[in-house]
């Protein structure tokens, strides 16, 4: 079974998890420019799945609940 991901729902959730971080401050931590954090967060494109692993350690949360929680 193939799941699918849904690019503006994970858009919404990196960008709420982000709160008040400014957006370069993540992206520097991040090792990605600003605006590839930008398009991640917006829906326009989904991160590689090393970039998820590294997301999601950063935020301290599951890459489940980041990017494939309905």
């Amino acid at each position: 079974m193939t799941t699918s991901i849904d690019k503006s729902q994970v858009g919404k959730r990196l960008l709420e998890i982000r709160g008040n971080r400014k957006r370069k401050d993540v992206a520097d931590a991040l090792g990605i420019s600003v605006s590839t954090l930008a398009m991640y967060e917006t829906g326009k494109r989904i991160p590689r799945d090393e970039f998820k692993l590294k997301i999601a350690e950063y935020y301290k949360t599951d890459v489940g609940k980041l990017f494939f929680a309905s």
